[in-house]
């Protein structure tokens, strides 16, 4: 291997220097049993990053209008209150948000696929505090999913 070649690795991270070398990873999901393609793949990060601003700004529109009376950091606090209410109430019973449903994703257990309310919990819990939302394993999973055993696919 030549300098330029491990320069290049290094730049390119160490999936590319693994797939060089001969490994296979798989598609996204691979290891959960999920398609690679079409419903019941896993979600894209695009998507899921839609969802949660059509969520986040829906709630931030609902603690502005309804609840306080100006924005300020008490319009935040609520938002984040009906955000955490919004995700634990819908996601334990119908396994969506409206941004989930607006851009066509679900939120499934990874055993059973019906997300039942603690899972929920855990998983919004989680979310709220928006460090394990971060990181993501090679199937594009958050630890939150990871920690409540879910995972968001596409409907």
């Amino acid at each position: 291997m030549d300098k330029r070649q491990a320069i290049g690795s290094w730049l390119s991270g160490p999936r590319a220097a693994a797939e060089e070398a001969g490994v296979d990873f798989g598609y996204r999901g691979e290891q959960l049993g999920l398609p690679e393609e079409g419903p019941g793949s896993i979600a894209r990060p695009g998507r899921r990053l839609g969802a949660l601003a059509v969520d986040w700004g829906l709630c931030l529109l609902i603690a502005y209008g309804l609840i306080t009376d100006g924005y300020d950091q008490a319009t935040s606090n609520w938002a984040l209150l009906i955000f955490f209410l919004l995700h634990a109430l819908t996601l334990g019973t119908v396994g969506f948000t409206p941004g989930k449903r607006l851009f066509g994703l679900r939120v499934v257990a990874q055993d059973t696929g019906a997300v039942n309310p603690l899972r929920a919990l855990i998983r919004t819990v989680l979310l709220c505090l928006a460090i394990p939302a971060l990181v993501w394993d090679r199937d594009g999973r958050g630890l939150h999913d990871r920690l409540a055993r879910t995972v968001e696919v596409r409907i």
